[in-house]
């Protein structure tokens, strides 16, 4: 981890800049990064791609006033909101598959692995670009969800121009930002980017604040028309309580109030820290063929004390007193170090009447993951006895905060280094004008290896697995803006942990089909895919009574659905942003849930999946005079009711957010801005774990903001 002190100057200097708005193009196969082909992609254009692929461009997370990942869920189709660690880091589920939930869920920046390890909650200040992969492709980038992939690219220097802008925010419960991006072309072959923020955050929840920094500079040197190389750092630092949400009383929500916090704020923030870094070489080779190096290195820290509900009915008094809350006391310490390295070909080979886009690429990584923490648990309650010290209890509805009682048993002191390799291959066939076959494959070695975290690194557990994941797609295109397709493929995901005999877990794998169509003109984008998808060697609780505590790889799923969406760019300067997707997931298999031991049964939901979703946001523009322009806008989000505890009947309400906006510009160079989110002060439930975890939405939240370019 690199010395705090020696990078605050640096963010202060540049804490008061705002990211530039790098627009996507209206016809959504133009667009590229610049200055470098992106990995794992080759030179197909996206709507040319026989999958579900939605963009969302730096435009609109302006709208929307993008500053957490998270709000990704409010705009993206079949994207849903899961378990986020008490806030410490970004989870969700495409199309009712969320992953390994020991982990944030699997994020791809610039084509390598970003969301893996403990980087908090992911900030969007240098973000230039979301896509949202959705379907069978997991033969390209491996290792992931059947869902689909989420893949950010960056903001990155562009040689030629000088140009930024500076801005900052202000908001509901003190929450103060600064945002900052500044792009220096230093000569034709060279430029140097800086963005950051800086952001001071209180909170609807009582006693919760954050402080957190980010920067991250990049350089792009072309010393020829025929060759580029770029380098990007990923810093941030980020301080904020451990907040495992609210309670539910008898499975019902709203007796407790939303601003309660059941911690300890003597407990104070856990700290995390990243420090990464990203290179790549692009080198042409003539005609249209590319070779593209790429390398990854990506540090994170996650340390701190929490405060968290226990879950075992055998020492929680709250289900018998309905106010005493016991609670396990827990210190953490979870570092992990990811290195990664690539090397692809792409380029084009005429065979006949046959074109063939052709991409064939070779990539490792080594992934340590080093966990320590200890507890303190409550001891065990009969039902009518006075609660003590003991139990590490709070009154729900009166807090008096000041128990921390010292966390001494150790249950977690685990080194684990997951190294592997993969080679990949695809080629999409246009036969004539109309019709585009792509197929491809990847072949996966894993080798996981676990042991004790101190001392030397002896591994206890050495195992290998070999997998291959095909995949072939097919689009048809009706009319020059009107395609079908239809795809298949095959994926697998390892588990992370052991056995009761300490052996890993077999792999999760997966399959998935999809069939769909889209139109794509200037005016208008939309979508409409169907798909499902099934899932075995889920981890579920180990049937053998005398293996209590342990899991096994016995579960299986399926999810099954329909998703929309359109884009529209209306005369007027009318914009209009839509989605839609019905999940229908579901366990497949007998078996109990690992956590809790309770049974499921075939056709039991997954948690925290709702059946339906939807979003719409439309803005309107008026010109005034010759330089000035108003915007104003609405937009509405709903989610269905879902499964709030896995193997019961515990479900979160449905919900209803509107948002409300207006931006004016009195020129070209400055923006204000207003923003309310939830304008109708709904009381509603991102997500839960259990009854005794659930986490609360934001009240009405109102930000101002204001911006210079230059």
């Amino acid at each position: 981890m690199i010395d705090r002190s020696a990078i605050k100057p640096v963010l202060l200097a540049t804490a008061a800049l705002l990211s530039t708005p790098v627009f996507a193009a209206d016809d959504p196969s133009s667009i590229v990064v610049t200055g470098q082909r992106q990995a794992y992609r080759g030179d197909v254009p996206v709507k040319e791609l026989p999958q579900t692929i939605q963009l969302i461009d730096a435009k609109m997370m302006d709208v929307v006033n993008m500053t957490k990942m998270e709000a990704i869920t409010d705009i993206a189709s079949g994207v849903v909101r899961q378990n986020n660690f008490g806030g410490l880091w970004d989870s969700f589920a495409i199309r009712g598959f969320a992953g390994d939930e020991n982990f944030p869920s699997g994020v791809l920046v610039n084509g390598f692995n970003g969301g893996r390890g403990y980087g908090g909650a992911r900030d969007a200040s240098n973000v230039e670009t979301i896509e949202v992969l959705k379907g069978p492709n997991g033969a390209v980038f491996g290792r992931g969800e059947p869902g689909g992939t989420i893949n950010i690219i960056t903001k990155k220097a562009k040689i030629g121009n000088t140009f930024g802008k500076i801005g900052a925010q202000a908001g509901s419960f003190d929450t103060y930002r600064g945002e900052g991006d500044i792009n220096l072309g230093i000569s034709d072959k060279l430029a140097i980017r800086v963005n950051g923020a800086m952001e001071d955050a209180g909170s609807f929840r009582n006693t919760v604040k954050s402080h957190k920094e980010v920067i991250n500079p990049s350089i792009l040197w072309q010393p020829s028309d025929k060759t580029s190389l770029s380098y990007e750092m990923e810093y941030v630092a980020l301080a904020t309580p451990f907040d495992r949400g609210i309670v539910a009383i008898n499975g019902q929500l709203g007796a407790v109030s939303r601003n309660t916090f059941l911690g300890e704020p003597g407990d104070g923030p856990t700290r995390v820290k990243v420090f990464g870094h990203q290179s790549q070489l692009q080198q042409k080779l003539g005609g249209d063929w590319v070779a593209i190096l790429g390398f990854g290195l990506r540090e994170t820290s996650m340390i701190g004390f929490s405060e968290d509900a226990e879950l075992a009915t055998g020492r929680q008094p709250f289900f018998s007193t309905g106010t005493m809350l016991a609670r396990q006391r827990r210190f953490r310490d979870f570092r992990t170090r990811n290195i990664t390295g690539r090397a692809e070909i792409s380029g084009r080979i005429t065979t006949g009447p046959i074109l063939h886009h052709v991409m064939l690429g070779a990539d490792m990584d080594e992934f340590d993951i080093n966990t320590w923490q200890t507890r303190y648990r409550p001891v065990a309650y009969t039902a009518g006895n006075p609660v003590t010290t003991a139990s590490n209890a709070i009154n729900v509805f009166a807090p008096v905060y000041g128990q921390m009682p010292t966390p001494t048993a150790t249950v977690l002191n685990s080194l684990e280094k997951q190294k592997s390799w993969g080679i990949y291959f695809q080629d999409q066939m246009d036969i004539g004008e109309k019709v585009k076959i792509r197929f491809g494959g990847r072949f996966d070695h894993f080798n996981q290896l676990i042991g004790a975290r101190v001392g030397s690194f002896n591994p206890t557990v050495n195992t290998v697995k070999e997998r291959f994941s095909p995949t072939v797609g097919l689009l048809y295109d009706m009319t020059p803006r009107m395609g079908l397709y239809a795809a298949w493929g095959n994926g697998f995901r390892p588990n992370s942990g052991q056995d009761f005999y300490g052996q890993p877990f077999a792999p999760e794998t997966s399959k998935s089909y999809e069939v769909g169509a889209r139109y794509t003109s200037k005016v208008i984008s939309a979508s409409l895919a169907v798909f499902t998808m099934t899932k075995a060697n889920v981890l579920t609780q180990d049937p053998d009574p005398s293996h209590q505590g342990f899991s096994i790889a016995g579960g299986s799923a399926r999810s099954t659905g329909v998703e929309a969406g359109v884009d529209a760019h209306l005369p007027g300067q009318i914009e209009v942003h839509g989605t839609y997707a019905y999940t229908d997931a579901h366990w497949t298999s007998t078996s109990k849930d690992f956590n809790f031991g309770l049974a499921i049964n075939p056709g039991s939901k997954l948690i925290n999946i709702p059946a339906h979703t939807a979003n719409l946001l439309v803005t309107k523009g008026f010109d005034l005079g010759e330089k000035g322009k108003v915007t104003v806008g609405a937009g509405v989000n709903y989610v269905s009711s879902r499964l709030g505890e896995t193997a019961t009947s515990f479900i979160l309400p449905a919900y209803t957010l509107t948002r409300a906006l207006m931006t004016y510009e009195p020129t070209k160079r400055i923006r204000l801005g207003v923003d309310v989110t939830n304008l109708f002060d709904v009381t509603w439930y991102a997500s839960s774990y259990s009854t005794l975890w659930v986490a609360p939405g934001a009240p009405r939240t109102i930000t101002g903001r204001i911006s210079y370019a230059f």
